[in-house]
Formats: C-alpha cells, structure tokens, sequence
C-alpha cells in the first residue's frame, strides 16, 4: 500500500538550489517528520528547508497530509492499468498477488525513507482520516477488478470483501515489516496475500 520511494535528493535552502520536482519536495518532507515529527512541522518549515516560497509548496501538494503519500495517484492508475492487462486465464488470487506486489515494490535503497513514510501512515492519528480516503480508493481498484472476473459490480458484496481482505492483508504485512527492519517487504506481502488462499473457495473465477 504504497506508493515507491524516491531518490534520497534533498534539498534545504543553505547552500543547495531550491527543490524542483514532488519527488524532492517529498524527501525534504519526510526528513523533516522524521526528525521533528509530523505535528510539530509546518507547510512553512518544508517550504524553507526545500528552499521555495509557501505557494510553490501548494502548487505540488495540497496539503502536508498529501506529501505523506507522494505519487500514490500514479501508483493507483499503475495498479489499474496493470490489473486491467492481466491474462483472463490467470487465477485471480495469483492476479491479486502480482499486481500488489509490484504497487509496493522499491529499491532498496529507498527502504528506510519509505519506511519513515509508512511509520506515519500508520501511526499518526492526523493522517488517519486522510488515509481512509486513500485506502477507499486503492479498495475501489481491487473491487473493479474483482467484480469483472465474476461478472458482479464493484460495489458487491464480493468484490468488496476482497478488496477489503487484500487491504488488510497488504496493511499487515507493513505492520511486521515495520516491526522488523531486517525482513523483506516483499516476502511479508506474498506471504500475507497468500494466506487468504482457501479463505475464499466462494470468490473463484477458475
């Protein structure tokens, strides 16, 4: 449930140009909550750190909750594109598991800023309304879907305990991955996505 890290570019305002992509403007963001938590940072104490005026910061996100999230947008429309194209002949649990392993997959090397990022998502309570808003979304791409393999809406009951069980599974697995610094994301998510797998003889498409 992620969207991937980014280049470890930051950019304060002594000494280094002013930031120039969200990508950027993330990272100083994220190091910013990471050294003086979430709260106690404003819009303002960003601005200055990436070196741009507060209504530049407002024309890359909307708010200090957005820049937790990144390019989650993108990482939504990827995960759509790529369920979409998945061979009809494929076992939808196997289809599942592939398409949200590759929405979360990262280089490695972008593993502990992605972790400050998660540690946020998680654990602060200002972002948990926003993150509900998020994780109804990435849900209602799961349940589309899901309800055209078994010929059912979205909105239906299965499509939508599937999405939900995926969520959940994607969130524990982050909850351990989080707890664990030296276990493998990927591993957590392919292990946690599979134990559904016999939960659910009732949502088979083949």
């Amino acid at each position: 449930m992620v969207v991937s890290a980014q280049q470890d570019a930051l950019r304060p305002r002594g000494g280094r140009p002013a930031v120039t992509t969200r990508a950027e403007l993330e990272q100083v963001a994220l190091e910013l909550f990471a050294r003086r938590g979430f709260e106690a940072t404003t819009v303002d104490d960003i601005a200055a750190a990436a070196g741009i005026g507060r209504r530049t910061f407002f024309r890359y996100y909307a708010s200090k909750n957005d820049v937790v999230w990144g390019e989650f947008e993108e990482g939504l429309a990827a995960l759509r594109a790529r369920l979409s194209g998945t061979d009809a002949s494929r076992p939808l649990l196997d289809a599942l598991c592939e398409a949200v392993l590759a929405f979360n997959r990262l280089d490695p090397d972008h593993a502990p800023w992605h972790r400050n990022r998660m540690a946020l998502v998680l654990t602060v309570p200002a972002l948990q309304a926003h993150s509900t808003l998020r994780y109804a979304a990435w849900r209602e791409v799961v349940a589309e879907f899901v309800g055209g393999r078994l010929g059912q809406a979205p909105g239906d009951l299965l499509p939508q305990l599937v999405a939900h069980l995926c969520l959940g599974a994607a969130l524990t697995a982050y909850e351990q991955w989080l707890s664990a610094p030296d276990a493998d994301l990927q591993e957590l998510l392919a292990a946690s996505l599979r134990a559904l797998d016999g939960r659910w003889a009732g949502v088979r498409d083949s």
